[in-house]
């Protein structure tokens, strides 16, 4: 099987859902997260090996007791895959816990703080142009007051 073929991707796809419906309903490990999701799963082209990428909503801690979690239940995990999909080969599963989602949130924290700091900083900018234009008219009328008298 290609690696980029539609029958890889669907297979990768199946994977996934399947992973995420056990993890989510069958296995009841107190170290796995409730907040857990699959994000990917990359099945080798000989099906011998399936690496599964998940997000855990949450601290390091949990990050961590979910990857135990996940370790330890793995070959219960790929009992139960072998069982609900009609598969040659039942692929050993490993666990990679991703934490892309929690960076992108972190970058765009950071973005939004430097944008609340560029809109205030402007703000204040069109103030002091402001105060000096109202200087500027004071003294442009007192001069034309002089030059009345």
């Amino acid at each position: 099987m290609k690696k980029r073929s539609i029958k890889y991707e669907r297979m990768n796809d199946e994977v996934m859902r399947e992973v995420s419906r056990i993890i989510s309903r069958d296995i009841k490990d107190p170290r796995i997260h409730p907040m857990t999701s699959v994000l990917s799963a990359d099945v080798s082209p000989d099906l011998h090996n399936a690496r599964i990428y998940v997000s855990v909503f949450g601290g390091e801690e949990e990050r961590k007791k979910t990857a135990q979690g996940l370790k330890s239940a793995a070959p219960a995990i790929r009992h139960m895959l072998a069982k609900n999909m009609n598969m040659r080969v039942t692929p050993q599963l490993s666990f990679v816990v991703d934490d892309t989602i929690e960076y992108e949130a972190a970058i765009a924290a950071k973005i939004k703080k430097v944008s609340e700091e560029n809109r205030l900083n402007d703000e204040n900018r069109l103030d002091e142009e402001d105060e000096d234009f109202d200087s500027f008219d004071d003294e442009f009328d007192d001069e034309e007051f002089d030059d009345e008298e």
